[in-house]
């Protein structure tokens, strides 16, 4: 999905809207950048993402005492970078705002429970490569490219957010 907006949330929120999964990086105690797969909540994007976690999980103390965090999300011919701030939230009206079948499999004891909280990214910046067409016009587009000795098709920005 190419993204032709001059709005860079409206950019960032087009690339991500189908994406389920990010890796999200965070630093551990002694400076280790640590990834690891989750489950990215179904809410449009307005500059932030949310996941759950244990009250009590590596990530969690991860983000509180090192709010500086990286998600990536892509796959095919799309790939987002989000730099930014994530806090951890224990508010139960948003937990059950974005509660889910899938979530409740991680975290049997419900939204109510002070075991499961929400990890809110609010991002700061975006990096984004977009590839017009999806995959085999990427593959075309690299094999035209190693052909004519001309760049790769494609676009890559950063933006603010």
């Amino acid at each position: 999905m190419t993204a032709d907006s001059t709005d860079p949330v409206a950019t960032v929120a087009a690339l991500l809207r189908d994406h389920r999964l990010g890796v999200l990086t965070t630093v551990a105690p002694d400076g280790t950048l640590i990834a690891r797969p989750m489950a990215l909540q179904e809410v449009e994007f307005d500059g932030d993402l949310w996941f759950f976690a244990e009250r009590g999980s590596r990530k969690a103390a991860h983000v509180a005492a090192h709010p500086g965090v990286n998600v990536a999300v892509g796959s095919g011919a799309t790939w987002v970078s989000l730099a930014g701030t994530a806090e951890v939230v224990t508010d139960v009206a948003k937990k059950r705002e974005l509660w889910s079948a899938a979530v409740e499999a991680w975290l049997p004891e419900g939204p109510d429970s002070p075991e499961s909280v929400l990890l809110r990214v609010r991002a700061d910046s975006a990096e984004y490569w977009d590839a017009p067409g999806g995959r085999v016009a990427t593959l075309l587009s690299f094999v035209k490219a190693k052909v004519t000795g001309d760049r790769l098709e494609g676009t890559n920005e950063t933006v603010e957010l």
